[in-house]
């Protein structure tokens, strides 16, 4: 049985096949634009986001699928005939900042954290959604003659696809519309962000027989792509958890039961949910800026090769006074201020592009490593977390990394681990049980943990804050 993941990811959509000997071999990775129409404003094309699933299925051959999608971005569409009445406004789109601080000087905050388990934040769909029933006359018109789909891109991909309009419910966690306790949309998060109920697709597992696709094969497992990773990773256990460095950096450990944090930090989302059986949940939390950070730099002239920035002869940047905080788009978990941004704090002229890469790279795992300290206040970890994407492969970061977060890392021996997750799903699904993958290798923590580096950086973080607040000082967003 030929099985493929398809990665439709944030910059590329790629598709690999699930060897007999538990590896993944890469078929096609395809790119697609991404415009910035306005400041804060992230946008994609539906059309071509489809059209290279398209490819990457042809591409395949396979008689079964996994898909991964993008989690928090999310468009509008015509019931008629799938045609996209919206651009995607990606997960990294914060165009509708003022919206959820208006909803959160209303005291809206707690009725969306008791139901769906999330801050009120752009990051997730429920807002943005309910822009483009406000600002897209063609949706409202579509709305008005019951013909309008709303969704993540997952659920447009399977209306297209597979005729049905469905999303798992791994993804639905994920938009501010779901109630965590029912697995359902819930009636009053739809009407407090302006969502009809009725647009919604349906709510289903993320594994099982979800119909099928172009050519013949199987869709056997759809989720959204960090959870997909979770599953990759091989965390089975409560407290097991995983990192993946891709354009955020995105922290998860499975819990297994709902696990609700007293406020808003790490939050609770669905890990998967397999066909017949019950919901396994984990705690999330992510930094919104980590490979964005280093193509940017890149892209700013500070290094030209990757094998540059895997090794500094300068000691830390940090213990030389130099500070980087990567709030490129805002600060993550656990702060959730989208209105932060980021700097260089302790500039001299002594310093060069390699001390600005040296402390770049520091500052994302400083990021990712106060989200680690977020979680384990919530929940114990378990064991080595396992990390993936294209900074653990950075000898420099992850070595720091282990250190300032004083934990042992596990570096798989797989790297496409959403992909690997997809592939586990939709075998199992078909009642196939594949190789794992090999073991991959343990970086231990080499000394003590050094907490003032934590503190200076939380220092840092604050400066910036405290910065954000007062260039905000009077002002009064609008409400919509």
């Amino acid at each position: 049985m030929r099985i493929a993941a398809i990665d439709q990811g944030t910059t590329s959509t790629r598709v690999l096949l699930l060897r007999a000997d538990g590896g993944l071999d890469p078929l096609l990775s395809l790119p697609h634009a991404q415009t910035y129409p306005a400041p804060g404003h992230v946008e994609q094309d539906g059309e071509e986001l489809l059209a290279n699933v398209r490819r990457c299925l042809d591409a395949a051959g396979a008689d079964v699928v996994g898909l991964a999608n993008q989690g928090e971005s999310c468009l509008a569409w015509d019931a008629r005939d799938g045609r996209p009445v919206s651009p995607v406004i990606s997960w990294q789109d914060d165009r509708t900042a003022d919206v959820t601080a208006g909803l959160e000087r209303d005291g809206a905050g707690p009725l969306v954290m008791a139901r769906a388990g999330l801050p009120l934040d752009p990051y997730f769909s429920a807002s943005k959604l309910g822009w483009i029933l406000r600002h897209v006359p063609a949706a409202a018109t579509l709305a008005a003659q019951g013909r309008l789909r709303l969704g993540t891109t997952d659920a447009f991909f399977r209306d297209r696809l597979t005729g049905r309009c469905e999303t798992d419910i791994a993804t639905a966690s994920r938009t501010s519309l779901m109630n965590l306790d029912t697995g359902a949309w819930d009636p009053d998060l739809c009407a407090l962000f302006g969502v009809p109920m009725a647009c919604l697709p349906r709510i289903g597992p993320t594994s099982g027989e979800l119909g099928p696709l172009p050519g013949g094969a199987l869709l056997a497992a759809s989720i959204v792509d960090q959870q997909a990773a979770l599953y990759g990773h091989g965390c089975r256990r409560p407290g097991a958890a995983k990192v993946t460095f891709g354009t955020g950096a995105f922290v998860q450990c499975l819990t297994g039961a709902l696990v609700r944090p007293a406020r808003p930090g790490p939050l609770p989302t669905v890990a998967w949910q397999k066909a017949g059986e019950p919901v396994t949940h984990a705690l999330d939390g992510g930094v919104y800026a980590a490979a964005s950070a280093v193509n940017w730099a890149r892209g700013l002239g500070l290094f030209d090769d990757h094998e540059t920035i895997s090794a500094f002869a300068a000691p830390p940047a940090i213990d030389r006074g130099l500070i980087f905080v990567p709030a490129l788009a805002g600060l993550g978990c656990p702060h959730w201020q989208r209105a932060v941004r980021g700097a260089w704090l302790g500039l001299g002229l002594d310093h060069g592009k390699a001390d600005l890469m040296q402390a770049l790279l520091e500052g994302v795992a400083l990021r990712t490593a106060e989200v680690l300290d977020a979680m384990r206040a919530v929940h114990a970890l378990d064991g080595a977390v396992s990390v993936d994407g294209g900074l653990a492969r950075n000898a420099y970061f992850v070595d720091f990394l282990s250190e300032v977060a004083g934990q042992d890392l596990h570096l798989p021996a797989e790297t496409e681990q959403t992909a690997m997750g997809l592939a586990l799903m939709a075998a199992e699904a078909c009642g196939l049980e594949p190789l794992p993958p090999g073991a991959g290798r343990l970086i231990r923590v080499g000394q003590r943990r050094n907490r003032d580096r934590l503190d200076r950086f939380a220092a840092a973080r604050q400066a910036l804050s405290d910065m954000a607040a007062a260039q905000d000082n009077g002002r009064v967003p609008p409400s919509s």
